[in-house]
C-alpha cells in the first residue's frame, strides 16, 4: 500500500466527495488516507459525518467509515498527511479561490471540481483526451504562487462533457457555429429525489450560470498557451439553453453545427469512434477503452441504457442526421458525476501523476 499516492479528499462528505471515494476505493494508484470537510462535520469519523446522507448507489467503502474527518480549514494540518488533493468543497467562489491555492502553497497539488478557478489565466482546465497540453501552464502557475510542487489544475462543467469531445473529434471539419441544449440531471445540482421532491415529473428552464459555462468553458479548452496563460479559441460560436430534468444521473445534449467543410455521415461517425488521446495510448486506470460510442438505433443514447458506458467515463452519441437549417444535428450523454465531475478529476489526476506534476511528497 505505502507505494500508492495518499490523497486527501476536501468536501469529502457533499455528493461529489462521496463519489470521489467510492471511485477510489481500490484504485491502483491513489488511496485516500484523509478526507476534510466544514467544522459541523471535523472530529467525527466519516461514517458519522455523512449519516443517513450517503448518495451513491454503492455501499460506503469500509476503508473510509473510520476516518476522522479534519476541518478543511486547518490547511497545513490536512496538507501533511497527503500528498496532493482533491477539492469538492461547498463554499463562495471567492473563499474557494482562497482555499484551493493556500493548499498549493503548501507544496499540495489541488485537482479540483469546483468551477473558482476555471477561468484564472494559468490554471489548466482539463479534458485529459482533449487539451493535456494545458498541463504545461502550471510551471508559470508555481512561479506565480511561488511553489516547487503545489499548484491548482481543474476540470469543466459537467454540461459541456456530452458534446465539446464530439466537436473535438470534428475539428478538421471547422464546426463554426453550434445550438446545443442541455437536459441537465438532478445530482449535477448535488440533489437525489428524496432531497428534491419537486423535481419529480418537473422540468425546470433555468440552472444558475450553466449557460455562460456551457457556451465559454469549450473555447477555454480548445485555446492555447501565449505568455504564460491559456488564451481561449475564438470559435465556434456556441449558444445554449440549459434545462433541469427528473434524472439522477446524466445529462444529455441536442446540438446542431454548421461546418465550414463537408463532412459525410460516415466521415462523422469515423471520426467519432477512433478519437482518443493520451488517457488511452497510456492506458490510464480510469480512462475509457473506448472514449465515444456512435449508436445505430433511432431511440439512442438513452439514459437507463447508456449513461454507464464505459463505466460512464464514455460518451454516447446518436441520431447523426442533416439539418434543414444548420449542415448536421447529434444528440450526446454524459454521466454528469463521473465522466463530468469526479472521476473527470481522477482522470485528470491520473494524466498529471503520469507526467511528473504529482508525485509523493
Amino acid at each position: 500500500m505505502s507505494e500508492k499516492l495518499k490523497v486527501g479528499i476536501l468536501g469529502g462528505t457533499g455528493m461529489v466527495g462521496q463519489r470521489f471515494i467510492s471511485l477510489l476505493e481500490n484504485h491502483p494508484w491513489f488511496e485516500v488516507t484523509t478526507i476534510a470537510a466544514s467544522p459541523r462535520s471535523a472530529g467525527k469519523t466519516y461514517e458519522e459525518a455523512v449519516g443517513g446522507r450517503w448518495k451513491m448507489d454503492t455501499p460506503m467503502p469500509e476503508a473510509v467509515k473510520k476516518i476522522v474527518v479534519m476541518n478543511v480549514n486547518e490547511v497545513e494540518k490536512v496538507a501533511s498527511q497527503v500528498d496532493f488533493v482533491f477539492s469538492a468543497v461547498d463554499m463562495t467562489k471567492d473563499e474557494i479561490k482562497k482555499i484551493e491555492e493556500e493548499y498549493a502553497k503548501t507544496e499540495t497539488p489541488v485537482v479540483s471540481n469546483n468551477s473558482a478557478h476555471r477561468w484564472t489565466p494559468d490554471v489548466p482546465m482539463i479534458i485529459p483526451e482533449i487539451n493535456p497540453e494545458h498541463m504545461e501552464v502550471i510551471e508559470y502557475q508555481r512561479k506565480r504562487l511561488g511553489t516547487t510542487r503545489g499548484f491548482v489544475a481543474v476540470k469543466p462543467n459537467c454540461s459541456i462533457q456530452s458534446y465539446a469531445p464530439v466537436l473535438t473529434a470534428w475539428k478538421e471539419f471547422e464546426p463554426y457555429e453550434v445550438v446545443a441544449t442541455t437536459y441537465q440531471a438532478i445530482s449535477g445540482a448535488g440533489k437525489t429525489f428524496k432531497d428534491w421532491p419537486e423535481m419529480v415529473g418537473n422540468i425546470i428552464p433555468y440552472i444558475g450560470g450553466e449557460e455562460e459555462k456551457s457556451e465559454k468553458e469549450p473555447l477555454r479548452i480548445w485555446g492555447h498557451i501565449e505568455d504564460g496563460v491559456i488564451v481561449p479559441a475564438e470559435s465556434p460560436a456556441i449558444t445554449c439553453q440549459c434545462i433541469r430534468v427528473p434524472i439522477l444521473n446524466g445529462h444529455t445534449a441536442a446540438v446542431f453545427v454548421k461546418f465550414r467543410k463537408n463532412p459525410t455521415k460516415e466521415q462523422l461517425i469515423q471520426k467519432l469512434v477512433e478519437f482518443k488521446g493520451i488517457p488511452q495510448e497510456l492506458g490510464l486506470p480510469s480512462a475509457p477503452k473506448q472514449f465515444i460510442q456512435y449508436l445505430e438505433e433511432d431511440n439512442r443514447p438513452q439514459v437507463t441504457l447508456d449513461v454507464d458506458f464505459e463505466r460512464g467515463m464514455g460518451i454516447s452519441v446518436g441520431r447523426i442526421r442533416e439539418d434543414s437549417i444548420y449542415d448536421w444535428k447529434f444528440v450526446g450523454l454524459s454521466h454528469n458525476t463521473v465522466r463530468g465531475a469526479a472521476g473527470g478529476a481522477v482522470l485528470c489526476a491520473e494524466l498529471l501523476k503520469a507526467k511528473g506534476y504529482i508525485t509523493q511528497k
